[in-house]
């Protein structure tokens, strides 16, 4: 079997999951690095329009590859629940339907997402002058969208195995790429926002094919014809298992959306504070979705070895880490974020200062409850490992009507500062649900007796 898979039904809890995470955090800082450098160059290079616009489209975007994502997480739970069961030949048909699977579902989304993306930004009460250049960065991104989805379903068959190391070098390649193409497209060729959007889908392309090399050189699946005819029932399956996770992901992206409409009611200065620290956003979750891919592996090859005790001993030490890490990030972005947030900002003296105010605010009331956001990725993505997908829906639920709800009511009782609430209190609705029925699902399984020694 290839040296980048790993087992992780035997070790010591902890140092699997941080070392599998690890990869995975700096894999996802060459990701955010790329995604950044976006902003940095088009605010900077462009105009303050320019970053609006991009802003504009965060939620929008998120809601387009969240569903994307959303069924390549489920197709990767069972997966890994396969390998820790050393099922090899289910293990290659759930390979070969994900991948045929993931096809099809880039297609309509894609189709889709060209036709709505208008009808959505005037929805969002999206303002005229910026609403050309969201219009173009949106259609380059939707168009290239089976580049997100090549390497987001390669990836996730990779960490399913137990490769985290992959997807890093992966995100090595598409950040050089990415920047490169950047300077090309954006500063030399003056292709403005247009250009950001072609470099990030030719970056994304590239990730895929070091991924699928990786994938090529892995002995257990090395398929043969038979592997790749369709079988309904491992097709129904995945389908199934990546609903509920697709859906999750598209009710946040609602409330984000809801957030989105909101602020641009506040001015393009407002809503540029907001994007530069929602650029940011990125950085500050970038350990925690580490964690919570660390996690799902973790839980979902255990929960197939039906090795119980293991999740409980490794969910403690996650929740330690996760914390321990939150709390560092935190500081140092109270300390050093308006240096960083400065980056994306350029403009009249009297315009930077106004969005940097805004953006620094917004930064620290995000860092003052970072924990909450980490703790929230453990325990879904430990849930998620289980084969549970339907209750983290639920907390997405939570996460809507605790997002739109602050968004909607607070602004009108505190001002524009109300607004800066929205993303926590959405952390917390679903954190508190996602907590407490994993300890209660795990505490059934252990008091059932299925157990196993570690």
């Amino acid at each position: 079997m290839a040296a980048r898979v790993r087992e992780m039904t035997s070790g010591k809890p902890a140092g699997l999951i941080f070392f599998f995470a690890l990869p995975l955090m700096l894999g996802n800082v060459f990701q955010q690095m790329y995604t950044m450098v976006d902003t940095i160059i088009v605010g900077q290079v462009v105009e303050v329009e320019a970053l609006a616009a991009l802003g504009v489209c965060e939620w929008i975007n998120w809601l387009v590859q969240g569903t994307v994502t959303g069924f390549t997480q489920g197709f990767s739970i069972i997966i890994s629940q396969r390998f820790g069961a050393e099922n090899w030949d289910e293990l290659r048909k759930s390979v070969s339907m994900s991948a045929l699977l993931a096809l099809l579902i880039a297609a309509v989304v894609t189709g889709i997402s060209l036709l709505g993306v208008k009808p959505l930004l005037i929805l969002l009460n999206t303002p005229q002058n910026i609403m050309g250049l969201s219009l173009s960065y949106m259609r380059v991104l939707f168009g290239g969208l089976i580049a997100y989805t090549a390497y987001n379903t390669a990836a996730a068959i990779l960490r399913a195995m137990g490769d985290s190391r992959t997807p890093l070098f992966a995100m090595i390649v598409a950040s050089f790429v990415n920047i490169v193409l950047d300077l090309l497209f954006v500063v030399v060729f003056h292709w403005g926002v247009i250009g950001a959007a072609v470099a990030t889908v030719i970056a994304q392309a590239c990730s895929f094919g070091f991924c699928i090399l990786a994938l090529r050189r892995i002995p257990v699946l090395q398929m043969n014809r038979e592997d790749w005819r369709v079988e309904k029932r491992t097709a129904r399956q995945l389908f199934t298992m990546g609903i509920p996770i697709c859906f999750q992901n598209v009710i946040i992206s609602v409330g984000g959306l809801a957030v989105q409409y909101v602020v641009n009611g506040f001015g393009i200065l407002f809503v540029a504070g907001f994007t530069a620290t929602n650029k940011l956003y990125g950085v500050l979750e970038v350990a925690a979705t580490s964690f919570g891919f660390s996690m799902a592996t973790y839980t979902g090859q255990n929960y197939g070895a039906k090795k119980y005790e293991r999740i409980k001993t490794g969910a403690r030490s996650a929740v330690i880490m996760a914390i321990a890490t939150a709390l560092t990030i935190s500081a140092v972005m109270i300390l050093f974020g308006r240096n960083v947030l400065m980056l994306f900002i350029s403009g009249t003296p009297s315009e930077v200062e106004q969005v940097l105010t805004i953006a620094y605010t917004y930064l620290c009331y995000m860092c003052s409850m970072l924990f909450v956001l980490y703790l929230l990725y453990v325990y879904r993505s430990a849930l998620q490992g289980l084969g549970n997908t339907i209750v983290p829906m639920i907390s997405g639920i939570a996460e809507l009507i605790m997002r739109v709800g602050a968004a909607i009511i607070l602004p009108q009782i505190i001002g524009q500062k109300g607004i800066y609430f929205a993303e926590i209190l959405a952390w917390l609705g679903a954190e508190v649900i996602l907590m407490t029925v994993f300890y209660l699902s795990l505490h059934r399984l252990l008091r059932q007796g299925k157990a196993t020694p570690q």
